[in-house]
């Protein structure tokens, strides 16, 4: 029978070179890049249509699809409709009769676009709140490009009540006055629907209109006898969920149009823009149902080239990608890239504790630690931590004194903790640190514990013991920030989920090491002088 040793040796082996062999033919086999760079961004899109049956009968739910404007490409689509009859339909959108909008439309019967493909799931029965889905994966196929030109649309005025018509004029005439021609006028309006201190005219309008400002452009535009029209889309940021639809303004000229962001007046459509719809139709419809709701959810990935023309064709590649974490839906997807950079922490400390000797307040604190860094940025959330630390351990020092059981005592801290971090967010919200509004993302129950152990490593081994694993705790956590937020690294964990192996075979392997520390060395220098 083998020794243990041997044992852990062959099963390390064997980890390592699984994860590796997997890797290379990956890499080698299946075209995925080993470094960043050799990759294009693919960004996942994954709309959520969430619903109640509203009453006995049948359902239908539409869903408008986007187009590839402004150099984007589509390179795979997925729809889930188990249970649910499912096509694609491709031209002009009928007005479902009793429908639900969960994008209202103003003006249904403005056409902006050639295309009109929508998505239609139906039912005959159902009897529960259901969730459909649509997953889109779109990259860049060329240089960000305008909006291409259409047809201006004809815009009828607004339907207004008598005051709201005469405050629009009083507004209209002002702006004009200032103005000299549709993109100046359309600049002005928006500065003048955001200001802080807007005339009264506009503050009657805004507070007249139940929906939202865009809504009170629009019109003030079409009275005007400018031709506008929104423009939907999605802000591309990875790794956000429940994202709703984002809406500009777009003013059509004879050969052009200019988009403007209703909120800062800024023109131009944004590079991070994917558009969804031009226009001001329904975006979805919801036939016996209620409580419709639209959501997205987004993750940045990074495929090859090879693989991007092959997606939507039998190859092995895309078989592959079948079953593996691109299959997964988003929010999945962007909880997996944070989970797959621990065991890469994990490493660092293992090899700072086992080969250098580093010290650390608990095993692997100095990993959540490193996470949190992740969200508050280095700099930011080492200031948070030593002064969460700081203040907890002198108001610890206090509960000592009452002689408090266990866990009362860790109880109490974790309710200091939360109340310092509340402190900490107000004062810096108040003082414009928006930064340090981050300090929510460290672990309570963890700050808490670790100040529990520190006043106790105080009161046994002094203050010199928690200097040293308090110093130890944040050079490791630091260290393995700077790991997890290399670019290569984050690439290769997400990629190449199998290196887990080959890091599990390596940290075996460490796990049976029994040799000197290099903080040991330094230790018995004096043994090496007297031979």
């Amino acid at each position: 029978m083998f020794s243990t040793r041997v044992q852990a040796i062959l099963v390390a082996s064997m980890l390592i070179g699984l994860g590796l062999g997997l890797t290379l033919y990956k890499a080698i086999s299946l075209g995925f890049p080993l470094l960043p760079g050799e990759y294009r961004d693919v960004w996942t899109l994954e709309s959520k249509i969430n619903f109640e049956p509203s009453a006995k009968g049948p359902v239908e739910i539409e869903l408008r699809l986007p187009e590839m404007l402004t150099g984007w490409t589509a390179a795979d689509e997925h729809f889930a409709s188990s249970g649910f009859g499912f096509a694609v339909i491709d031209g002009p959108a009928e007005t479902m009769a009793g429908a639900e909008n969960a994008e209202i439309a103003e003006s249904s019967e403005q056409k902006l676009t050639e295309t009109d493909r929508r998505a239609r799931w139906t039912r005959q029965q159902l009897e529960r709140p259901t969730t459909l889905y649509y997953k889109l994966q779109i990259y860049r196929s060329v240089e960000p490009q305008p909006l291409p030109a259409i047809v201006p649309p004809i815009v009828p005025p607004p339907l207004l009540e008598e005051d709201q018509l005469a405050a629009m004029a009083r507004l209209v005439a002002k702006l004009d006055s200032v103005s000299s021609g549709p993109e100046s006028f359309t600049g002005l309006l928006i500065q003048e629907i955001n200001s802080q201190s807007p005339d009264l005219d506009t503050l009657f309008l805004l507070s007249s209109y139940r929906e939202d400002s865009a809504v009170v452009i629009l019109d003030v535009l079409a009275y005007r006898g400018i031709s506008a029209s929104r423009v939907r889309g999605i802000v591309l940021e990875d790794g956000r969920r429940r994202q709703t639809l984002s809406s500009l303004i777009e003013i059509h000229g004879a050969e052009s149009s200019i988009v403007f962001n209703p909120k800062t007046a800024a023109t131009g459509l944004p590079d991070n823009f994917f558009v969804w719809q031009r226009g001001d139709s329904a975006i979805l419809n919801v036939m016996g149902g209620r409580n419709s709701s639209l959501e997205f959810a987004l993750v940045s990935n990074r495929l090859p080239a090879k693989t991007l023309i092959g997606m939507g064709q039998a190859s092995p590649e895309i078989d592959f990608l079948d079953f593996s974490i691109y299959a997964l839906p988003v929010e999945q997807q962007g909880i997996f890239k944070g989970l797959l950079l621990i065991p890469v922490a994990a490493l660092i400390v293992v090899l700072m504790r086992i080969l250098v000797g580093v010290r650390t307040s608990g095993t692997f604190m100095p990993v959540l630690l490193a996470l949190a860094f992740i969200q508050t940025t280095l700099v930011v959330g080492l200031m948070i931590f030593i002064a969460l630390l700081g203040i907890g351990l002198w108001i610890r020092s206090y509960l000592s004194h009452l002689n408090l059981l266990l866990v009362s005592r860790v109880a109490a801290v974790i309710i200091v903790v939360i109340l310092l971090m509340a402190i900490l967010a107000v004062i810096s919200y108040k003082l414009g640190l928006d930064q340090a509004l981050t300090v929510t993302f460290f672990p309570t129950v963890i700050v808490a514990w670790t100040i529990e152990r520190m006043s106790i490593l105080w009161e046994e081994e002094g203050g010199y013991e928690v200097l040293v694993q308090g110093s130890g705790s944040l050079i490791v956590a630091v260290m393995a920030y700077l790991t997890m937020s290399n670019a290569v690294v984050a690439h290769l964990t997400f990629n190449f989920p199998e290196l887990m192996l080959s890091l599990l075979g390596v940290i075996l392997l460490l796990g049976k090491y029994t040799g000197f520390r290099l903080s040991e060395l330094y230790r018995f220098r004096d043994m090496g002088r007297l031979k």
